[in-house]
């Protein structure tokens, strides 16, 4: 602060130090005025000055200084209050704008949640006739047929549920519920909804669970638990899911491996971007580059750690550690 208030009036310095040498030079040249006598008035002026420039840099700053420690945010009221002409521009000038942008952000809030609850309102009119259409394919004779019909079926779900869910989202931390939660038919039932794709794909899943209790949000983990499950079978191909469970240190730790195509290492820092899918297999028509990204903001709220392992070829190792009991005072509070 001190370095910007001298930058700011570095002019009026050098102007102050340039007519105490005119004077010096003036007394030096013309024997009528004591050199002495100058010499002294300017020491004595110099001082004056230099304290003169402290008193203001304390009256001046002060506004300022509290300007730079307060918080970024819309609130009027922390805004300082000045008290000299300038201070008072600046006041007003914040003023005016801090009102205008919380016009505006009240604004695109109110176009944000209207927007949310069309689509909302739309995503649950849609899940009335997929639910019929459902009910239609589970009467259709032909199996083959049947089970191309209940996979094509399962993508529409999937995307509509994911939708739902990213939707949501934003508002998420207003929405948890933190409660021990049984993984076991959890996990069994989104293995149930998976069965079509799973049989279409020849892959099998092998549940072996030490423990299944944890403390979080039943909703939300299921859609955490769904993204991982769903990529698992979706980059699978006649092999098997392997779903473990194991507790170290009071933190159980839910692991999904699969024995499929694997992530390069080069994609590795970018597999949690939003959009983000391979730059290897860009003939993949079928990846969104969505699932892992929606895992890890979901995770990162309910303060489970989740963990990628791969290797090319050899499969994919996806893990969740649940934060223990203590972690959670702050979420039981939302």
């Amino acid at each position: 602060m001190i370095g910007a208030f001298l930058r700011e009036r570095f002019a009026w310095i050098i102007f102050f130090l340039a007519a105490q040498g005119l004077g010096l030079l003036l007394a030096f040249l013309d024997e009528t005025l004591a050199f002495s006598s100058m010499l002294y008035f300017s020491v004595i002026t110099l001082v004056a000055f230099l304290l003169f420039l402290a008193i203001r840099y304390k009256i001046e700053t002060a506004f300022y200084r509290k300007l730079k420690d307060r918080s970024s945010d819309t609130d009027l009221t922390s805004l300082p209050e000045a008290s000299l002409p300038m201070e008072q521009v600046v006041e007003e000038t914040m003023t005016e704008e801090l009102q205008r942008l919380k016009g505006k952000a009240s604004q695109l809030q109110e176009e944000t949640e209207e927007e949310k609850d069309e689509m909302m309102a739309w995503i649950h009119e849609v899940k009335t006739p997929l639910t019929t259409m459902n009910l239609i394919i589970q009467q259709v004779e032909d199996s083959r047929l049947k089970q191309s019909l209940k996979y094509e079926w399962l993508r529409i779900h999937l995307l509509l549920e994911q939708q739902l869910h990213q939707k949501r989202m934003p508002f998420m931390e207003n929405d948890l519920y933190v409660e021990t939660v049984d993984l076991k038919p959890l996990l069994l039932n989104e293995i149930k909804t998976l069965q079509s794709w799973c049989m279409q794909k020849g892959v099998g899943i092998d549940l072996n669970l030490k423990e299944t209790e944890v403390l979080t949000d039943a909703k939300w983990v299921t859609f955490l638990i769904r993204q991982l499950l769903t990529n698992a079978v979706k980059y699978s191909e006649h092999s098997d899911l392997h779903i473990s469970s194991t507790i170290r240190n009071d933190q159980v730790t839910l692991h999904i491996s699969d024995k499929g195509r694997g992530i390069d290492p080069k994609d590795f820092p970018r597999i949690f971007e939003k959009g983000f899918t391979s730059t290897v297999h860009h003939d993949d028509a079928h990846s969104t580059g969505m699932g892992l990204y929606l895992a890890s903001k979901v995770a990162k709220v309910l303060k489970v750690d989740l963990k990628i392992e791969s290797q090319p070829h050899e499969g994919t190792t996806a893990s969740l550690t649940f934060p223990k009991a203590n972690e959670f005072t702050q979420l039981r509070g939302m």
